[in-house]
């Protein structure tokens, strides 16, 4: 949605201000910190007035792309509205990559792009692109100042609606004129947002109604999503008192990791394409799923019509267009996550005593027997010159990093080292896991330990990457050079595009088209060239020091860890396939559990 902004009714202004100035002055009331940006013609007058105060930091990248992936992992990892300036024409149409990513995950940005002046749009003036135009398919709304009395009012707006509801991108295109000339100052108190209707509270009855549902549960499941860590962290407490009161089991999306802890006994791990053997066939074999700030996309679903088909479906979630969309529900509840589980909290309390409870613990023995399988279980040779696997890689990582003590937040590229860290490392906190879900970004991870290291300065970052990803935004470890961020890369290199490597050996007779990188760099001489440490692990016996030294370091390093190039991700469910369809890894199928021709458990 994008609208050409025009004057609202408002409080009229007491003072007049250059249009760059207004912008500061909105800035600072919503009570931003940092900006991640890229300077141009189009929005030095911006720069200038950013150039003349001090109140709001600004962080040049190196790609308006990665501007707005670090703006993400910002948003992401404080519970902000990231903030992102671009100048006009390519500064602009850089930034749609990571606008799209914010939407599909659901993150408030706020997008300032420059644009030619007024008089010059539509007349293909230097640097001039249809912005709004553009960026209307990949923003929850845009907007083109055109009017100076507009402007306040539409800043202050356009960051109501990035945090509203269900949280997103929203980009205001500012022509230059607009920016050099006069424009009067509003406050945010007399702008009332045209947000929309959000509801925040649920209908009581409908809650009621679900915890009715739940208490006949044998066989329950909570399925959580990344609404519950958009909810804030007390809708992640409140999640844990929920399946604390119930005893139900927990699942999560690739996005909700972190909102209930990883490490404790009622948490299956993640569902879908490469989740748990547990969590999956506890999704499969319920009989009353709640859906908690989760929206059935289709690496959860798998097969649709295959997907959970015996269970009463509850479905929790503010956006009501996600209702029904992808997966029929029993029972929608329209409103805010966390004061729904606390309202379930309060119906449980309320209701009739859990009369199920042998069925519950018989549930749980079943899970118990899945999760015995051990489905994250790989064979790592022992020998000091063994090659890495990069499960073991990705194992230590996190084993060596909790021994620190330090708080962590972990940002990922895209492929099977992702997946490997969703597998092996365990959040027990929200806003700490920061990765590229619905779009699947590659050169996400790089720019966003950028962002999460500016919000956490004194914490922990690590970006779990692949040799391809990497390269896909490389140039922001000059970013971290320049602000002296004390980043730790860790490259899983296997040569491959991993992950289209897979598929191409299971799903197309291993005819490896064009998933190899056969010239790459030394990471090492790359990283010293961009100020920082660099270091390799080519066998078993280098693999702990490497990651201790790296972890110990003050300042940014590059890790090279080069590991076994054929390994594949397991558990996977293939495409068309359902929960109870997954191809094991060669550990499991070992172990004497049943598969098709196609490699596929039977359950």
């Amino acid at each position: 949605m994008s609208n050409t902004a025009s004057a609202h009714p408002a409080t009229k202004n007491t003072a007049s201000l250059p249009g760059a100035e207004v912008l500061m002055r909105a800035l600072q009331e919503q009570g931003v910190e940092v900006i991640f940006g890229y300077p141009g013609g189009a929005v030095l007058p911006i720069y200038d007035a950013l150039f003349r105060q001090n109140a709001i930091r600004h962080v040049l990248v190196r790609h308006e792309q990665a501007a707005v992936h670090a703006a993400e992992a910002y948003a992401r990892s404080t519970g902000k509205v990231g903030v992102v300036l671009v100048t006009s024409g390519p500064g602009a149409t850089n930034a749609v990559t990571g606008l799209l990513d914010a939407l599909m995950d659901s993150i408030p940005l706020v997008c300032l792009s420059g644009q030619v002046p007024s008089p010059l749009i539509g007349y293909d003036a230097f640097q001039e692109a249809d912005t709004t135009g553009i960026t209307r398919p990949v923003t929850k709304y845009n907007y083109l100042v055109r009017d100076p009395e507009t402007l306040a009012e539409t800043l202050h707006e356009a960051f109501a609606i990035a945090r509203s509801g269900r949280p997103g991108p929203v980009l205001v295109d500012l022509p230059k004129n607009i920016m050099v000339g006069d424009a009067p100052y509003v406050g945010a108190g007399a702008v009332t947002p045209r947000t929309g209707k959000v509801r925040m509270d649920p209908e009581r009855a409908a809650v009621a109604a679900a915890v009715a549902a739940m208490k006949k549960a044998r066989r329950p499941l909570f399925y959580t999503g990344g609404g519950i860590i958009n909810a804030g962290p007390q809708a992640s407490e409140t999640l844990r008192k929920l399946a604390r009161l119930t005893r139900f089991p927990v699942t999560s999306t690739l996005m909700g990791l972190g909102a209930f802890p990883g490490t404790d006994s009622q948490f299956l791990g993640m569902l879908g394409m490469h989740g748990t053997y547990e969590a999956n066939l506890a999704t499969h074999g319920c009989d009353v799923l709640i859906a908690l700030g989760s929206r059935f996309d289709d690496r959860v679903t798998g097969r649709l019509d295959a997907f959970s088909p015996d269970s009463f479906k509850i479905h929790v979630d503010i956006d009501p267009s996600q209702i029904n969309k992808i997966v029929h529900v029993d029972l929608p509840i329209i409103g805010d996550v966390g004061r729904t589980m606390a309202l379930m909290i309060e119906e449980w309390e309320a209701q009739s005593a859990y009369e199920h409870n042998d069925d519950l613990d018989a549930w749980w023995q079943q899970i118990e027997a899945w999760r015995s399988l051990d489905c994250l279980r790989f064979s790592q040779d022992q020998a000091p010159d063994a090659v890495i696997k990069p499960q073991q890689a990705i194992r230590r990582i996190y084993e060596l990093a909790r021994e620190t003590e330090r708080e962590t937040y972990v940002s990922t590229e895209v492929g099977q080292h992702q997946m490997w860290a969703a597998q092996y490392f365990q959040f027990d906190a929200p806003n700490r896991w920061l990765t590229s879900g619905g779009l699947g970004t590659m050169g996400y991870g790089l720019p966003a330990a950028v962002g999460a290291q500016i919000a956490h300065s004194d914490a922990l970052v690590l970006d779990i990457a692949g040799e391809a990803s990497t390269l896909m935004n490389v140039q922001e470890l000059g970013t971290i050079a320049q602000y002296r961020l004390p980043v730790k890369l860790f490259i899983i290199n296997n040569h491959y595009m991993g992950m289209v490597r897979q598929w191409q050996e299971l799903l197309h007779g291993s005819r490896y088209s064009e998933s190899y990188s056969d010239a790459l760099p030394d990471f090492i001489r790359l990283a010293e060239s961009f100020h920082a440490k660099g270091m390799r692990a080519t066998r078993l016996d280098e693999l702990d020091n490497v990651i201790r030294e790296a972890l110990a370091h003050p300042g940014p390093v590059v890790v090279d860890l080069c590991v076994a190039e054929g390994e594949n991700c397991f558990p996977m469910i293939p495409s068309g396939a359902a929960h109870n369809e997954m191809i094991l890894g060669p550990e499991q199928e070992e172990r004497g559990v049943q598969v098709t021709r196609e490699g596929r458990a039977l359950v």
